[in-house]
């Protein structure tokens, strides 16, 4: 079918190794400076790298679009290499702000837009991470969602820093640079506000935090405190005594400064104390670390009658208000390093005896996949924070309109003195954005600053609550102090100002709290690129209102345009929600109908000269148990086609940091697809279910094969194979069924998948005899023993003898068994220009050997040895071997090899290109 408009470069081609490359870099690096995510948590942030190339390769024509500039195969190809480099600097995070790098990219942008530049849409806003890359491409921006916490932060992102780009702070003293660039002057101003704010809350509630006197030391900070929870003795003979539920009791890992409590236990009359040690004993450590736990889950010993303490037990102490706490160390700022004193009366009773205020009174949900502290007694989000805790954020936040007004005056000396001085808009503006970010910064402090934060005993710090989309229940937790080094309230203002430093760059964005069924765009070219909700993955309302309670009460007055609610809107909110909606089946169809309305509203708003791009998280374990036809992958891709939209791409992005930490090497799926998508022609005819299995059959080899070609991994090639296999389904405005019913999406997943594994299989049979004998003895026996008469007939099928296949190495044939060798028993000191008998199938093996065992160099020499023809049959091998092993043998370990050849291969080739010849010939004589 042709089409009649430009095609994209992401429509065609993308250098989705280095895209994935940079995302994982960006996201498993929590320290990298200036990254916006330090402004507020939010669960789900696509890496900027990605919206970054995503959005250029969305706007950029593909040069196959001008045959006269470009008349043959090899220029095309030789272009769209100079925007590949392109994107390949953009997306480099030292180029974030590289200003000659930026235009290279806009400039692009503009030829292919004839000067009509786009605004870029997203309505499902969250992290602003789409948005705030669309800005820094010089684009104009709207960034919408029914999340408030998520538009106040896609506010503090493409707002306030391009609306105050290059003006210098404001606050006295503060005039010492010659001049400001982009967001650099709000973000020293956040700094010395943030110090203000801590300044006056010291002054207010410092007496609550006191130091500790530590002998040979004399009075020092006090940095955290350690607390453990409490339940009445379950035996009855000591009267109820609280006795700790504590899941650890080591302080410090680390080599020489080794450090534990030690519970100090009378019996006579029902008292546990505690009491710190340093000592590096093993066995003591390890008696430490197990804390009063017995198993997993609250389960417990009584330390008193060494009774069990059981979930129930704890759960039923909840309920009747009897979960208590009691401290068990206090944590001292040393020089350079913590010191850890035991607990006193007097700490311990300052803490305990404070009213606690109800600082947010929002209920918890009902959720207890995520929601973990259920059924102990908590109902309300204030309920996760100790007294201290909840006294000291109300004392922040209420401290706010003063700071407020010290900010008006400053602005009002500044103005006075400056060349530039602000308008009565502008400083309204200045003020709401410093309110904004503080608020912010009090949010952060709250993530640290509750009691379901644990002590990092390898780091010796405070892990923070969020460190997953969940709310934990935490046995022993910390309380940092807010005026200490480790999670002061001035420290998380300077953290939240530096997440301002690469920001302020474009044109100031438009920000809107609505849903995408509703979010409107009034101008007249528009780009759509998105990040929908997960079907059920994350019900980020009802999570997020640990944050809006707080907003409710530092923002209120100041964005009342935002801050409307009692708690997140959740009615609307396109999850699939199956507690909120009593149900799988009414879940499914909630998601459905709203993720249609919003496509038809999105495909409404885009122009035509634009594919709209969509990202779709998978969730892991659900295409684990039912692969790319999952549930909510279907549900997602009925809707987007329901809203007459048609799949035209899809490319598998890294955009998460698996929570399993498998390597990027590994056979883990990619987190994302990001869907290329056009509007569906109006004729569009339908077809039926043959006519679309030979549709299939004829377009999605090809297609296939060019991804082989593009090296996406074996374990992204289902989600990859989806594009072109959608691409043909939803060309038609139905594909009919044998009973004239409309095909499902489910379906098609299928035949795509089925037409996936079809063409692996063929590439069965372009390899030689031997290596086809051990492709199938693999896939029937892996590398366990069978018997030789099986391996006889299939050996002779393929016109060959077992004997010729262990005499190219590859099996091992005695007593009447034969089985495969193992990588580990193939021949160290092998050579491919000495074998005699030369295998695809050894090539492989050897190839993943040496990789695995001496490295991409090693690997890439042996890639030079065996000769461009060699390496693609191992290529294709591999893909092959990884669909036996994924699919049909269910061997993770092995497919993980296959998988990690094909995700270095690009490198190896490249690093092979360089290898001369005769520095291969001089190893080869050095092997000799």
């Amino acid at each position: 079918m042709t089409t009649t408009y430009k095609k994209k470069l992401i429509e065609v081609a993308i250098p989705l190794e280095a895209i994935n490359t940079a995302s994982m870099k960006e996201k498993t690096n929590p320290f990298l400076k200036g990254h916006p995510r330090a402004l507020h948590q939010w669960w789900a942030r696509r890496p900027l790298p990605a919206c970054r190339a995503i959005l250029f390769a969305q706007l950029v024509d593909d040069p196959s679009n001008f045959p006269d500039a470009f008349p043959t195969e090899s220029e095309v190809l030789r272009e769209r290499q100079r925007l590949f480099a392109i994107i390949e600097d953009l997306i480099e995070w030292n180029n974030s702000s590289n200003a000659s790098v930026l235009k290279r990219a806009a400039d692009e942008i503009e030829k292919s837009t004839n000067g009509e530049l786009p605004t870029v849409l997203d309505p499902f806003s969250g992290g602003g991470a789409i948005p705030f890359e669309a800005q820094r491409l010089g684009l104009k921006t709207v960034a919408s969602d029914l999340n408030p916490v998520a538009a106040l932060i896609s506010t503090a992102m493409i707002d306030f820093p391009a609306r105050f780009s290059g003006r210098p702070p404001v606050h006295g003293g503060a005039r010492e640079k010659h001049s400001y660039e982009q967001a650099e002057g709000l973000s020293e101003d956040i700094r010395y506000y943030g110090k203000v704010l801590r300044d006056l809350a010291e002054e207010k509630i410092g007496k609550c935090y006191p130091t500790i006197s530590i002998k040979g030391s004399g009075e020092m900070r006090v940095a955290a405190w350690l607390w453990s929870r409490t339940v009445p003795s379950p035996d009855p003979a000591f009267g109820g005594a609280p006795v700790p539920i504590a899941a650890t009791f080591v302080l410090s890992k680390k080599k020489g400064a080794e450090a534990f409590i030690e519970p100090v236990v009378d019996k006579s009359s029902g008292k546990v104390d505690f009491l710190v040690r340093y000592s590096g004993d093993k066995d003591l450590l390890n008696t430490a670390a197990q804390g009063t736990k017995k198993g997993r889950g609250a389960n417990f010993v009584c330390l008193l009658s060494n009774s069990p303490i059981t979930p129930d037990y704890v759960k039923k102490c909840g309920q009747r208000g009897e979960i208590g706490t009691k401290l068990m160390c206090i944590v001292a700022e040393g020089n350079r390093k913590r010191i850890y004193a035991s607990p006193t009366l007097e700490h311990e009773h300052i803490a305990t005896h404070l009213a606690h205020p109800d600082i947010n009174e929002i209920t918890l949900p009902q959720h207890s996949q995520y929601i973990g502290v259920l059924g102990y007694g908590m109902s309300t989000f204030s309920d996760l924070f100790s007294p201290r805790q909840a006294m000291c954020l109300k004392e922040l936040i209420d401290l706010l309109p003063q700071v407020r007004g010290i900010v008006e005056k400053d602005i009002n000396i500044s103005s006075q003195s400056a060349e530039e001085s602000f308008s009565d808009d502008e400083k309204r503006e200045y003020i709401r954005a410093i309110n904004l970010y503080l608020g912010f910064a009090i949010d952060k402090l709250a993530d640290f600053m509750n009691a379901h934060c644990g002590w990092n005993a390898a780091n010796e710090n405070i892990s923070h609550m969020f460190g997953r989309h969940v709310i934990p229940m935490v046995w022993d937790y910390v309380e940092g102090n807010p005026f200490g080094g480790m999670i002061g309230i001035d420290s998380i203002c300077r953290s939240v100002s530096g997440g301002l430093a690469n920001a302020g760059l474009g044109l100031v964005g438009d920000v809107q709290q609505t849903s995408a069924q509703t979010v409107s765009v009034e101008e007249k070219c528009v780009v759509v690129s998105t990040d929908p909700p997960y079907y059920d993955n994350i019900p980020y309302a009802d999570i997020s209102d640990f944050f809006y309670g707080l907003l409710r009460k530092s923002q209120k007055f100041v964005f009342p345009e935002i801050i409307s609610t009692l708690s997140a809107p959740k009615s609307e909110e396109l999850v699939a929600d199956r507690v909120r909606y009593g149900g799988a089946e009414a879940a499914e169809s909630f998601f459905l109908d709203g993720m249609t309305q919003a496509m038809v509203n999105l495909q409404r708003q885009a122009s035509d000269g634009f594919p709209i791009t969509i990202y779709y998280a998978f969730k892991q374990s659900e295409i684990e148990t039912e692969g790319v036809a999952s549930t909510g992958w279907a549900t997602f891709l009925q809707a987007v086609f329901d809203a007459d939209l048609s799949v035209v791409g899809t490319w598998p992005i890294r955009t998460e940091n698996s929570v399993r930490r498998r390597a990027s090497k590994s056979n883990a799926l990619a987190n994302s697809v990001v869907l290329v998508c056009r509007r569906k022609v109006l004729s569009a005819d339908k077809i039926t279910r043959a006519e679309f299995i030979r549709a299939l059959k004829r377009e999605l080899p090809p297609a296939i094969a060019e991804l082989q070609a593009a090296n996406v991994s074996p374990a992204d090639m289902p989600q990859s194979a989806i594009g072109p296999g959608m691409g043909v389904f939803s060309r038609y405005r139905a594909v009919l069924e044998a009973d004239d019913s409309p095909m499902t999406v489910k379906t098609a997943l299928q035949l795509i998948n089925a037409e996936l594994d079809e063409f692996l299989n063929d590439l069965h049979g372009e390899f030689d005899a031997d290596t086809r004998f051990a492709a199938t003895w693999f896939e029937q026996h892996g590398t366990d023993k069978g018997d030789y008469g099986a391996a006889d007939n299939l050996a002779r099928a393929r016109g060959i003898s077992v004997e010729s296949v262990k005499h190219a190495g590859i099996v091992d044939s005695s007593a009447g068994k034969v089985r495969i060798l193992k990588r580990a028993e193939l021949d160290p000191d092998w050579d491919p220009a000495d074998d005699d008998h030369l295998t695809i199938w050894e090539c492989c093996q050897h190839l993943i050997r040496v990789l695995e065992n001496d490295g991409e160099y090693a690997a890439a020499l042996l890639l030079k040895k065996l000769g461009p023809d060699r390496a693609e049959m191992v290529k294709d091998l591999a893909y092959y071997l990884y669909d036996v092993c994924s699919n049909k043998r269910q061997d993770a370990k092995e497919a993980t090899s296959y998988n990690g050849l094909i995700a270095v291969w690009t490198d190896l080739t490249r690093l092979a290109a360089t290898i001369r010849i005769e520095d291969v010939n001089r190893q080869t004589a050095m092997d000799i």
